[in-house]
């Protein structure tokens, strides 16, 4: 029988074509049907004469030889090895067992073990992010509310109890340890997470886990727990922790809510008082710094006034030593120059004739005096007044009017 079928797979090879594929499977269905001794099919041949002979070459006549094992075989062991075929994709890990040991770690990519039961594969991702919720949860499940009441509530370092609520998330960093070293991973991050938290919330005071120090929190959660998942080898790598909620439980929320809101008024009135503060000492130091200059200019001044004084002063009596008059008599008419500089003088020339009578309008002089001093630089004006025949008539006529007025009182 094998070599029947031999040589049919040959007969088919030598034609123009590959083999047929249907006839080769037609033969090896006939051929189990034989292994089962099951009988053939009867196919009549409904010819124009009605003799219902069977058809000699029909599918359905038994043939004798010997069973195909080997070809049997053969299938079921390619079936077999296409079956180790097997493909990881991106951000994924491909663990292989043998007999159930660890012997290697493929990448991504089509990859190819020895089929079961000798080789086994088990495919991880290992970039996935996971999360896990401590303190609520996102579900409506009772049950999972009554455990979040236990995980939330936590003691402070000043014997306070606060209800905190965080988020971790974490992915792989080793393959072998999460499969080998883990038997449930989400329960050993959530025990580490609770242990760490109850940690480091245990060592702070209730105002700085509550406020100003919840980020802090949360990195140091994050060293810890990663400290924690290290020592016990999980292949675990916690990426963030994200605090949800920090407060006090509700039975006291009224008078923490009262206490925050001090908090918060003493803190606006230290900003307001900084303000004013940092508005106002800028103005004095600047005043302060102002009158510093102007006093140390004056000093340096009247200092230097007074040195150049005394250096005058000593030229002076040097030169006065020498010739004691003529000093004098310059120093007399500096005097006399600096005095009559800062006075108004009027200065008339009568060499024309003595007995002449003017008429000087002080008033206007002293105006003009003082508008031709801003105008120029000479200390003194100079004014001539001519004499006048009409200035000396009026002035004689006014002379004998007043004695007759007095004449005229003398006799009453």
């Amino acid at each position: 029988m094998l070599n029947s079928l031999f040589k049919k797979i040959g007969i088919l090879a030598n034609q123009d074509g590959p083999p047929d594929l249907d006839e080769v499977l037609k033969d090896l269905g006939r051929k189990i049907d034989n292994i089962f001794k099951r009988k053939p099919k009867i196919v009549v041949n409904n010819d124009s004469s009605g003799s219902g002979k069977n058809n000699g070459s029909g599918t359905g006549s038994s043939t004798g030889g010997d069973i195909p094992i080997i070809p049997i075989l053969l299938v079921v062991f390619l079936i077999w090895l296409i079956t180790g075929f097997y493909i990881v994709d991106q951000g994924s890990r491909g663990v292989v067992l043998r007999f159930g040991k660890h012997i290697d770690v493929t990448q991504p990519g089509p990859r190819w073990h020895l089929p079961y039961p000798i080789e086994t594969v088990e495919v991880v991702n290992q970039e996935q992010v996971r999360t896990i919720e401590v303190g609520y949860r996102s579900s409506s499940d009772l049950a999972a509310n009554a455990q979040e009441l236990r995980e939330s509530l936590m003691l402070t370092g000043d014997e306070n109890i606060v209800d905190l609520q965080f988020a971790v998330q974490y992915n792989l960093k080793s393959v072998e340890d999460f499969i080998f070293n883990n038997r449930a991973a989400e329960s050993s991050v959530r025990a580490a997470s609770e242990t760490a938290i109850r940690e480091v919330v245990g060592k702070s005071k209730m105002d700085f886990v509550l406020y100003e120090g919840r980020e802090e929190v949360a990195i140091r959660t994050k060293e810890l727990m990663q400290q924690i998942l290290d020592r016990y080898s999980t292949g675990i790598n916690v990426t963030s922790v994200t605090m949800q909620n920090a407060q006090p439980p509700e039975q006291v929320q009224a008078a923490f809510d009262d206490a925050v809101k001090a908090k918060q008024d003493l803190e606006r009135q230290k900003n307001e008082g900084q303000a004013y503060a940092n508005d106002v000492v800028p103005k004095a130091k600047g005043t302060a710094a102002r009158l510093m200059a102007e006093a140390s200019a004056y000093k340096v001044s009247i200092e230097n006034e007074a040195l150049g004084n005394s250096s005058r002063f000593e030229q002076i009596l040097k030169e006065y030593e020498r010739a004691p008059e003529v000093t004098r008599t310059r120093l007399f008419l500096e005097a006399q120059q600096e005095i009559l500089s800062n006075v108004t003088k009027v200065i008339i020339d009568q060499k024309s004739g003595s007995n002449s009578l003017i008429y000087l309008p002080l008033d206007q002089i002293m105006k003009n005096n003082k508008s031709s001093s801003n105008n120029s630089n000479s200390p003194s004006s100079v004014i001539n007044l001519p004499r006048t025949e009409s200035t000396s008539i009026d002035v004689n006529k006014e002379r004998s009017r007043d004695a007759f007025r007095e004449r005229e009182r003398e006799m009453r």
